[in-house]
């Protein structure tokens, strides 16, 4: 596997925190997420999030495809494997590829153009320190000269040597295959027989495929948002105008996040520029508190702009009384120091089911969330 990542955490960005000199901004990659450098790079030219269906926008249909293929190949190899799901896979391919961002992937799987990884010499490059003779003279990863990560899991070609299959039947096992290299990294992570339903055995699977505690929180991270996709949002018993505020919400997932962006009419350009230098100024789209103003403006009810100035409508549901208190349709809010409302960094909007649409930070796009992916929680407030 690829151990060349390089490694960081992103920074938080504040939603109405005075301290931070912005007006109308919003929202936080949190530390608990530990999206790397990298990563938080190739998310800030392109939009990734989670869309309607139990699927996710940042995943090709493709690739998406070959990861719950390869859910159900999987246990034909490793009979004794439990708890695989495509989550688990497109949290892998997130981090090491970005779902083979760039490249064509055909009906039949084949990606184009190929993914290599730097050549593994020793030199430094892209953080490899240890020198990686060649052991397929290319065949795989097109060079002979040493080895070099490879497709969009990014396996060694010694690797795939030992967990490469056919996962799209045409009887060849080849990393540049979507459908091949999905099944072979189930393959892998299932080892001998794990259960990846319990913690303890999917932390150790992806530990073996890149032994980082950085890796291993970014990638956790990524399976939580596409688990949270997956399980979609009931709205079968929300009437009202519990029902108009999360409808109006939900239909804005897959809009980019801007900084400072949208109002009660709609998405809009933000502002420059965030913490981070994002600016918003050009990007159409909704920020944190620019998404609950919009969504509850839809039911007649009319926010401040800022998140903490959100937590003095209605009635406060105190961070004590924990998640479970929250009902749908109440405001969701995160702050750096909880129980002080004024360092309230971040709001969303609470959709059941421990889930919450969110409009997380700069790079990103409205989604469905899980309640705890922001770090901080600092109660609700109920408007309806």
């Amino acid at each position: 596997m690829s151990r060349i990542r390089r490694r960081g955490r992103t920074a938080k960005w504040g939603c109405g925190v005075m301290v931070l000199l912005f007006a109308a901004v919003c929202c936080a990659a949190p530390v608990t997420s530990a999206i790397s450098a990298a990563v938080a790079q190739q998310l800030a030219a392109q939009n990734d999030g989670i869309a309607e269906g139990g699927s996710a926008a940042d995943i090709p249909p493709q690739m998406l495809a070959a990861y719950k293929n390869a859910v159900t190949k999987v246990g034909r190899h490793v009979p004794q494997c439990r708890g695989m799901r495509w989550p688990i896979l497109a949290g892998i391919a997130k981090v090491e590829s970005d779902h083979a961002a760039g490249r064509s992937v055909t009906d039949a799987g084949d990606i184009r153009p190929r993914i290599y990884g730097v050549l593994l010499n020793g030199s430094g490059a892209g953080g490899n320190t240890t020198v990686f003779s060649d052991t397929d003279g290319g065949r795989w990863d097109g060079t002979a000269r040493g080895e070099r990560a490879i497709g969009p899991f990014q396996f060694l070609p010694s690797t795939w040597e030992d967990v490469g299959k056919d996962g799209n039947g045409d009887k060849r096992a080849d990393p540049h295959n979507a459908d091949d290299a999905a099944l072979g990294a189930a393959v892998y992570l299932c080892g001998n027989g794990r259960d990846l339903a319990k913690d303890a055995q999917l932390k150790a699977a992806i530990l073996q495929y890149n032994h980082s505690g950085e890796y291993l929180a970014n990638v956790r991270g990524w399976i939580d948002q596409y688990t949270a996709a997956a399980k979609g949002t009931d709205l079968a018993h929300v009437t009202g105008t519990v029902r108009t505020v999360l409808e109006a919400a939900l239909s804005q997932r897959g809009v980019p996040y801007s900084w400072g962006g949208g109002n009660a009419h709609g998405k809009s350009t933000g502002i420059c520029c965030s913490p981070g230098g994002q600016h918003g100024e050009r990007v159409v789209g909704f920020d944190c508190s620019g998404l609950t103003v919009y969504a509850y403006a839809q039911a007649g009810i009319q926010l401040p702009r800022l998140a903490a100035d959100q937590a003095s409508v209605g009635r406060r549901i105190p961070a004590s009384h924990g998640t479970k208190a929250l009902k749908p349709g109440d405001l969701v809010f995160y702050a750096y120091a909880p129980g002080l409302d004024a360092t309230i960094y971040h709001v969303g909007i609470y959709a059941g089911g421990g889930q919450m649409i969110n409009a997380p930070r700069p790079g990103a796009v409205v989604r469905l969330d899980p309640v705890d992916a922001m770090s901080g929680y600092a109660g609700g407030a109920r408007l309806l």
